[in-house]
């Protein structure tokens, strides 16, 4: 992670802390949630592949 030398964080390290926060928050369902209606909005219409 980024060091306390004001050094800017990267998006990738600032994407997992935001994801560690929320996991914190919501917890492991949340994102097996979101994850489940993502799946169903990407195949809603679309199956032409």
């Amino acid at each position: 992670m980024a060091q306390n030398n004001n050094q800017k964080m990267s998006y990738e390290e600032a994407g997992k802390k935001g994801g560690e926060k929320v996991k914190q928050e919501y917890g492991k369902e949340h994102f097996e949630e979101i994850g489940q209606k993502g799946g169903q909005n990407s195949n809603n219409g679309n199956s032409n592949n």
